[in-house]
């Protein structure tokens, strides 16, 4: 296990495979997840409905591809348009949520991309989901009180 958050969430693993071989190896792959290196530093958004930092992206729309999910994320919750790096799988045992009420193995896709200091502007300007993440911010200006999602973190560090 690589990490926990405060929910009993776990990271179990971060799997290196390439992008045209997950999805026929992995099921069920339920998020595209988008790592913002913004400089030397991790772009977060403060979740409204979990109350936490986190990093970005969500679930896949029928039809869609991973790619697809994440250049759609990206414009939703970043406002810009970029074609992300692939990472990996994150393979997550996840605890009763409102999903679902069991306790569950799910595979997240991993994406990343680094960005100019001057992108900090241009996604607070631009962004369109501002009803889930409320604000954005570098990971070295969220004050240590502030609760950043464990798993979430973690990620970070495959990039």
């Amino acid at each position: 296990m690589l990490a926990i958050d405060s929910s009993g969430n776990k990271l179990l693993d971060f799997i290196n495979v390439n992008e045209e071989d997950a999805a026929k190896q992995f099921t069920p792959i339920t998020v595209c997840l988008l790592v913002v290196k913004i400089g030397n530093d991790y772009l977060m958004g403060f979740n409204h409905w979990r109350k936490g930092w986190e990093i970005f992206g969500g679930c896949l729309e029928a039809g869609e591809t991973l790619r697809e999910a994440m250049v759609r994320e990206a414009k939703e919750e970043l406002g810009i348009e970029c074609v992300p790096e692939w990472l990996g799988i994150a393979h997550f045992e996840i605890q009763p949520d409102y999903f679902s009420d069991l306790v569950r193995e799910e595979y997240g896709a991993i994406y990343g991309v680094s960005l100019s200091e001057e992108y900090m502007e241009i996604i607070e300007k631009n962004r369109i989901d501002r009803e889930e993440i409320d604000k954005i911010a570098l990971l070295k200006d969220i004050s240590s009180d502030e609760k950043i999602r464990a798993l979430d973190r973690k990620l970070t560090e495959f990039y």
